[in-house]
């Protein structure tokens, strides 16, 4: 597996190009070979990352004491039954609402509301929210999410990406998340690392740095 040395040295070199207009993401792309996609194989992880910069923004959908618990938690936004109503009958409104926010957690007695009136819309961007059993404590799971990042690929594509943090951060640290996702990809291929044919590295809108492999 790359070292994460190595991998400080690809995001030193991705740093350098892009634009210095606003702060740009870093993102991490991974290629794959010898991988028989049309027999189902998809790539889909949620993946903690050690070091965070600015948590991602989470949803709880609830009522009730859940709902309570998860503004106390400092949820970034709390919507309950009447809130998925109005916004299954205005599509415009529904995707500005689910684009503030990376993940959705969900009361899991919700779940089926929330799958009619909310699914077509949140299945295909992949944001489905994520069941939260009644009685379990809202808190850590949102403290989980806020660092998270979820690795995917497109549909039968032989690679995917995600995005490890932004040009802010230390090189060090931004190796360090990349080399969790990486971790989490290779136990997620049929034959690990053996299936991973690139890394690369790259800003928003800069040129990727990259760690190409030998075919074998």
């Amino acid at each position: 597996m790359i070292t994460e040395e190595q991998l400080a040295g690809m995001i030193a070199e991705a740093k350098k190009t892009g634009s210095k207009k606003f702060k740009q993401s870093v993102e991490l792309m991974v290629s794959f070979k010898d991988i028989d996609v049309k027999k189902g194989f998809s790539m889909n992880e949620l993946v903690q990352l050690p070091k965070t910069s600015s948590p991602a923004a989470v949803c709880v959908i609830a009522t009730g004491d859940m709902a309570q618990k998860a503004k106390q938690a400092e949820a970034d936004a709390v919507v309950g039954d009447e809130e998925i109503g109005g916004f299954a009958s205005n599509k415009r409104e529904s995707l500005k609402f689910i684009n503030k926010y990376d993940f959705f957690l969900a009361d899991t007695k919700m779940m089926s509301t929330i799958a009619t009136k909310l699914g077509p819309i949140l299945g295909p961007r992949n944001k489905m929210p994520a069941p939260v059993p009644f009685n379990t404590p809202i808190g850590p799971i949102l403290q989980r999410f806020r660092s998270s990042v979820r690795i995917k690929g497109k549909k039968n594509s032989l690679g995917a990406t995600c995005k490890i943090g932004d040009e802010s951060m230390d090189d060090a640290d931004l190796a360090v998340n990349a080399h969790a996702v990486l971790g989490a990809v290779e136990k997620k291929l049929p034959n690990g690392e053996k299936n991973i044919r690139g890394i690369a590295v790259k800003t928003t809108m800069g040129r990727p740095a990259r760690e190409a492999r030998d075919a074998k």
